[in-house]
């Protein structure tokens, strides 16, 4: 009888240890998901640093300097954003913003970072922060040219860069001019002054810039505060899109905002929106 209870003994024991493996096997497992979760709660594609698609050439809100970093409006802003929740190690990279957003969108990078106006369409491909800045389109041509308004575009070559708030406008309303493509607005600006298009149009920031370094001027300005700048992110995330929004906020609110403001768009109308609380509905000079 024990002879033949033996074998049985013998297999049941050998299965209570593989389920009690098992088990701590799948306890650990869960421990170290728990763990890798804790270590990036915002679905980073390298925990602890923000990857940033970002543009080059589009001061003052994303441009690089003389020593190639990254610098401007925006750079500093998200760089204060993203040290409030946590992160110090962000890296910017240049993009065509033609394929920006869809980089950001397949997980090459973590956000979008470059005045990015928020509108139904873009939606469609990434999610955004709220917006952080407004302000105005402009068509920029020589002081020679006879453009002075809409109507004076029918039938001129217009520039604009693929993908922006400005080419989406152009499209709809400037329906009697020709639109020229470009990557971005440098090769647009060279257009310009060689003669091969009549005006380019980009954002009214980026063009007091070109406007001191050609002796371009702005031909037409368009208020445009109904699609607001926001960092681009992947659709899903709602942990780090709470946690952009958190800082953003602080940011408004502790002045840190109005302060980058002043440094980088000296002299330029501010949105009232985006100052402290305290501050809204104060009549002195620099808001609308």
């Amino acid at each position: 009888m024990a002879r033949k209870s033996f074998p049985r003994l013998a297999v049941a024991a050998a299965v209570a240890a593989v389920l009690a493996l098992t088990g701590c096997a799948q306890t650990a497992s869960s421990d170290s998901g728990s763990d890798a979760g804790n270590d990036n709660p915002y679905g980073l594609i390298t925990p602890g640093q923000i990857r940033v698609a970002s543009l080059g050439d589009a001061k003052p809100y994303t441009f690089t300097d003389a020593s190639g970093e990254f610098t401007g409006f925006d750079v500093e802003l998200f760089t204060d954003v993203a040290e409030r929740i946590g992160i110090d190690d962000v890296v910017f990279t240049g993009q065509d913003f033609s394929g920006l957003l869809s980089a950001v969108a397949n997980g090459q990078f973590d956000v979008g970072v470059a005045a990015i106006g928020i509108t139904d369409e873009r939606k469609k491909t990434v999610d955004f922060s709220d917006g952080y800045l407004a302000g105005y389109l402009t068509v920029m041509a020589s002081p020679e040219s006879d453009i002075t308004d809409e109507d004076s575009l029918a039938g001129k070559r217009l520039g604009v860069v693929q993908g922006t708030l400005q080419e989406a406008y152009a499209v709809k309303n400037f329906t009697d001019t020709e639109l020229v493509r470009f990557p971005d607005n440098n090769a647009a600006i060279s257009a310009v002054n060689s003669g091969s298009i009549d005006a380019h149009f980009l954002d009214y920031e980026a063009a007091k810039e070109y406007a001191e370094q050609y002796g371009l001027e702005n031909a037409i300005d368009i208020p445009s505060f109904d699609a607001p700048a926001g960092f681009a992110i992947a659709q899903g995330n709602e942990a780090f899109k709470e946690a952009l929004n958190e800082a953003l906020h602080e940011a408004m609110e502790d002045g840190t905002w109005k302060e980058l403001y002043e440094k980088w768009f000296p002299g330029s109308p501010m949105p009232e929106q985006y100052l402290p609380s305290a501050e809204q509905g104060e009549d002195d000079g620099d808001s609308e």
